[in-house]
């Protein structure tokens, strides 16, 4: 089918041609008469905040409503224990392969090689990650999982109030497993829960009909500030990650879905929709109620998709937590110069197979590059060499990320049974618009 200029698909596909002409208008623009951003690129800045920071305040309610109902649909499932553990065999198996491709390639191309004392563009990363901070960090501070942090500029202080996720994730779940001990007594507050959840999805959904809009602005301001010459001096560890992504998108998920006797272009033509979502929003959370929408349409029972999909959207990240540490620290161990051991590559399988719920769900992957590089013992300084493209370098990932969650959900669905492959076999949604509705 031609793509339509009302359709969703190539609303956002004419986003991000249009941010990055204006990304490269911006960059020709020149800086302001300070020094500071110019006209354009402020503007594209403050759009794109503003269409993540929309993304952003519709998480907290999104993650929690989603965790809870998702759990408490389980009493409705036969053999739920079965569901769950298969479910969670499958995040390891991929992300073990996942992160298995990484160091492969990170092995081979050696991207940190003779860097070494070159001029790199430094960040400063505002997260960090370690495996005690990981394991303290999981403990909920208070019953809202809320977290205040002060910064002090130019002897002003201010104070900002945001949620941590992770925390959040703990709280749900738990929260979640109470209602199947309470039962029946649970049912006005599920109730309340399930309804909070279709209010968060219509308020995200009007979210996500502003995507071409953000994606331009997006991408054209990652144009605008970093130019090309950002990844003329990454070049080679852009590519590998690139390289890693593909390879699990394009080779092992379709050779999976072989495997299990389905056949990879239904898939990824019911899954388009969400994968390209997760690539200009970054966030495999935002992106939730659309990946929920497309698995369902593939045929996945719905109320298993019910519980897969939002568990999946905040611990099951490919792309994320397995390919990009595992490129970034052999990069920054090039760098450095500090030779790396089997012992080490064992190290960066078991932190991206189990701690990759440091992700989150939410946009960049800096406190898993932390957390691994802490482990390894590697310099935290590192970080902030990749910082500068991590936008670029996110789009790939979070529509891995995206991929590896639909995917997740329609093998277990179809190795118990439960998968419609009529619905599966069905005519695509190219579009997008029917995983908007």
């Amino acid at each position: 089918m031609a793509l339509h200029y009302r359709s969703f698909g190539f609303q956002v596909l004419a986003g991000m041609v249009v941010g990055l002409l204006l990304g490269l208008v911006a960059r020709q623009i020149g800086a302001g008469p300070d020094g500071d951003l110019n006209w354009l690129a402020t503007t594209l800045k403050t759009v794109g905040s503003i269409f993540v920071s929309l993304l952003k305040a519709i998480v907290p309610p999104l993650v929690f409503a989603a965790i809870v109902a998702s759990i408490a649909n389980l009493r409705a499932l036969d053999n739920a224990a079965r569901l769950a553990g298969q479910t969670l065999l499958w995040f390891a198996i991929t992300a073990l392969i996942a992160v298995a491709i990484g160091i492969a390639i990170g092995v081979i191309v050696q991207p940190g090689a003779g860097l070494h004392g070159t001029t790199l563009a430094m960040g400063k990363s505002d997260s960090m990650g370690g495996w005690l901070d990981f394991l303290k960090g999981l403990v909920p501070g208070n019953s809202l999982a809320l977290s205040g942090s002060t910064k002090i500029t130019d002897g002003s202080a201010s104070t900002s109030i945001s949620f941590n996720i992770l925390q959040l994730l703990v709280i749900s779940i738990a929260v979640g497993l109470a209602t199947l001990k309470v039962g029946d007594k649970a049912e006005p507050f599920l109730a309340f829960v399930r309804s909070l959840l279709a209010v968060v999805r219509a308020l995200l959904g009007w979210v996500i009909r502003l995507t071409p809009i953000g994606s331009a602005a997006l991408i054209g301001t990652a144009i605008a500030t970093y130019g090309w010459s950002a990844l003329a001096q990454l070049g080679t560890f852009t590519a590998a990650i690139y390289l890693g992504l593909a390879l699990v998108l394009l080779v092992v998920y379709p050779t999976l879905l072989i495997a299990n006797g389905l056949k990879p272009g239904a898939f990824f033509a019911k899954a388009w929709p969400a994968i390209q979502l997760g690539f200009v929003s970054r966030s495999s959370v935002g992106t939730l109620p659309v990946t929920e929408a497309v698995t369902e349409r593939l045929g996945v029972d719905k109320g298993y998709a019910a519980f897969a999909i939002p568990l999946a959207s905040t611990t099951k990240m490919d792309g994320c937590a397995s390919i990009y540490p595992a490129l970034a620290a052999i990069f920054v161990a090039g760098f450095y110069g500090i030779p790396l051991h089997f012992i080490d590559y064992v190290l960066i399988v078991f932190v991206s197979v189990i701690g990759s719920a440091a992700t989150a769900g939410l946009t960049g992957a800096i406190v898993m590059l932390t957390l691994t590089l802490s482990t390894l013992g590697l310099p935290l300084e590192g970080v902030g060499l990749l910082l500068a493209i991590d936008p670029i370098l996110d789009m790939g990932r979070t529509a891995v990320n995206v991929a590896g969650q639909v995917l997740v959900g329609v093998i277990v669905a179809k190795r118990e049974g439960i998968l419609d492959e009529a619905a599966y076999y069905g005519a695509g949604d190219p579009t997008g618009e029917q995983a908007l509705t």
